[in-house]
């Protein structure tokens, strides 16, 4: 009984596969009957590291924009089709799962034309474009909120996040401090923009960082690989911590007492599991499904909403949250009422009790 999961692009898509691939091999399923199907970014990188097999498409995302490569896009999907088709014959795949990156939809569509049940993961509120295309075909469309919109036969599940994040916070926060020399005396303030970094909020956070009079933190930032040769610490009042790619994100959490970040749907769920309190600052990317995410954690009382066009008040939002304890305490219990820590093995019992 083989598998096959598309995933591909960013953390946000690629990281929720693995997760759910690991809990495949907790139901008995072998290594090597799980087969990823992405492209050339993160994934190609991520799912060969972890031991699985990894089939690599040519392929492109939609541009928002008018761009002459959308023009190009239909023979691209076609070709790629042709190519995951082959693949799933060849290793007897009985089940595909399609993360909701662009790589979805010409697996899917192979997966149709072939008879291979389908099933989807939704991690935002607002559906992406891909898994709006495909779930007219899946069976079920796991989600992670309830509510969500633009998917057929929608399962709320949450977003599956690996066992890692599920450690102690207490037990991790000693060995998390000495991995970034971080000074326990100080409130951390943690800073993600996703796996590709995310340039306003790498601006702003140095601003913080040259202009701050409050009480003593530590700034940990993680600034995304492409952008560590862009960031420049001198005239800092702070200690600042910067790290290209951190891929034991666990580590990061523990170490934080509040995080400043990007309001996808890995780092939301992330953020709720690991009881981190936050300040959530969306991006306008991909339909504005981060707003979404940032106003439901905003509405259980464990984050902070800063819209991007607001991000000159993050400083005085940030002071506000490291003089206040106690509202950081708050906003972590909000986060434990709120956090679905099984979807990833919820999603692989579905496919193994259905299809094992």
């Amino acid at each position: 009984m083989s598998y096959a999961i598309a995933a591909a692009g960013t953390g946000g898509h690629v990281y929720p596969g693995l997760a759910i691939a690991e809990e495949l091999e907790r139901h008995g399923v072998a290594k090597e009957e799980i087969i990823f199907i992405g492209g050339d970014r993160l994934e190609a990188q991520v799912y060969p590291g972890a031991g699985f097999p990894f089939l690599a498409l040519r392929l492109q995302g939609l541009s928002r924009s008018l761009s002459v490569d959308n023009l190009k896009l239909p023979f691209v999907v076609r070709q790629a089709a042709r190519r995951a088709r082959n693949e799933l014959q060849t290793r007897g795949v009985k089940v595909v799962l399609g993360m909701g990156s662009y790589v979805t939809v010409p697996v899917g569509w192979a997966a149709h034309r072939m008879g291979i049940p389908l099933y989807l993961h939704e991690q935002n509120g607002a559906a992406g474009l891909a898994n709006r295309i495909m779930s007219r075909w899946a069976r079920t469309t796991f989600v992670s909120f309830d509510g969500t919109r633009g998917v057929r036969r929608p399962e709320t599940v949450g977003t599956p996040i690996r066992r890692n994040f599920l450690a102690s916070r207490a037990d991790l926060r000693h060995m998390a401090l000495a991995r970034y020399g971080l000074d326990p005396g100080t409130v951390v303030v943690g800073v993600f923009g996703g796996s590709l970094g995310a340039g306003v909020l790498n601006a702003a956070i140095g601003d913080l960082a040259r202009r701050w009079n409050g009480p003593a933190i530590s700034l940990l930032h993680l600034v995304g690989t492409r952008n560590v040769d862009g960031i420049d610490t001198v005239g800092a009042v702070v200690p600042w911590v910067v790290v290209g790619y951190e891929d034991a994100m666990e580590y990061f959490y523990a170490a934080c007492d509040l995080v400043v970040s990007r309001a996808g749907g890995v780092a939301v769920a992330e953020i709720a599991a690991t009881h981190t309190p936050a300040i959530l600052v969306p991006g306008g990317f991909g339909g504005g499904h981060q707003a979404s995410n940032a106003a439901a954690m905003e509405r259980a009382g464990a984050a902070v909403h800063l819209p991007e066009e607001d991000i000159v008040s993050l400083e005085p939002v940030v002071r506000t949250l490291v003089e206040n304890i106690a509202r950081r305490r708050e906003m972590a219990e909000a986060a434990v009422s709120i956090a679905r820590v099984d979807a990833a093995e919820r999603i692989a019992a579905t496919l193994v009790s259905a299809h094992g």
